[in-house]
């Protein structure tokens, strides 16, 4: 049975529209050790991602979910890592014992309009989830069947 995640990503840096746009990415960069131990350990292919936008430029748009990814290879070393170019470049990790993951994800689904955190929160269906809990700041977490399904809904019920 497909498990369910929750990524986050800025929107100008890489937002759901991107990834429609490119129909797959890699999703690197992750740079905290829980976050990299799901990528590594617990993501298959075939489960299902919440795309969730962490900020926006339009301050009435804030942050919330997007819409829907799924991941599409495992866990494999972050190219990103090695790079000395990279902003995300970590000397630390090198070919031979790479600390950093990442796996690839392909678009789903673009929800009509983004479910604010402040709906989220307003959800007693959602009481929980990660995301909503405070001081939870990770940005790759899992996310409960309950969970996902009732945001799905949530997303695809706007206009």
């Amino acid at each position: 049975m497909p498990q369910h995640w929750l990524f986050k990503s800025e929107p100008g840096v890489y937002s759901i529209d991107d990834l429609k746009r490119d129909k797959k990415s890699s999703w690197d960069g992750v740079r905290n050790y829980q976050a990299r131990n799901y990528l590594r350990d617990s993501m298959k292919r075939g489960d299902l991602v919440l795309f969730y936008h962490s900020g926006s430029e339009i301050p009435e748009a804030g942050p919330g979910i997007a819409g829907v990814a799924k991941i599409t290879r495992e866990g494999y070393p972050d190219a990103t890592a090695l790079d000395p170019k990279h902003p995300h470049h970590d000397p630390k990790s090198t070919q031979a014992e790479p600390i950093w993951m990442m796996v690839d994800i392909e678009f789903v689904e673009r929800f009509p309009a983004v479910v604010s955190l402040e709906e989220l929160k307003g959800e007693k269906a959602l009481e929980g989830m990660l995301v909503l809990r405070k001081g939870q700041r990770l940005s790759v977490m899992p996310v409960e069947p309950v969970h996902f399904e009732h945001v799905l809904k949530l997303g695809r019920s706007r206009k």
